[in-house]
């Protein structure tokens, strides 16, 4: 699959992330949906037709990588790539040893989240 065709989710509590990194992502040419909670996303019928999740790493409620660790649990495996505000390197290189593609600190560059989606599909 190129993600040119691929359906995904942004999860991520704060309004100006969930309006402005769909924009983008469409640009890219991929269908989006976004949610501002974890526990949203969970509920939702997304999740059963997700090609690969943004997540925010700091929420109220399940963090992202509380979500991670969920999704995990129920055996879905689905690409992660997290974003946060946190410049934290041991973090970012923890989130990755726990399976996601990528982890990238806010504000992030477009072509850093195009080379993110590429990765998540194998188009490298």
């Amino acid at each position: 699959m190129t993600f040119q065709s691929a359906f995904v989710s942004v999860v991520d509590d704060d309004d100006s992330v969930r309006e402005s990194l769909p924009d983008l992502l469409r640009s890219f040419g991929v269908r989006v949906e976004a949610f501002a909670s974890a526990e949203s996303f969970l509920s939702s019928k997304a999740l059963d037709t997700v090609d690969c999740l943004v997540l925010d790493v700091a929420m109220p409620g399940m963090t992202g990588p509380e979500l991670q660790g969920e999704l995990a649990l129920q055996g879905r495996k689905i690409p992660i790539i997290f974003i946060t505000a946190m410049k934290d390197e041991n973090l970012r290189a923890r989130l990755k040893h726990l399976g996601a593609v990528e982890c990238l600190f806010k504000p992030f560059s477009d072509d850093d989240l195009e080379k993110a989606l590429r990765l998540a599909f194998g188009n490298s």
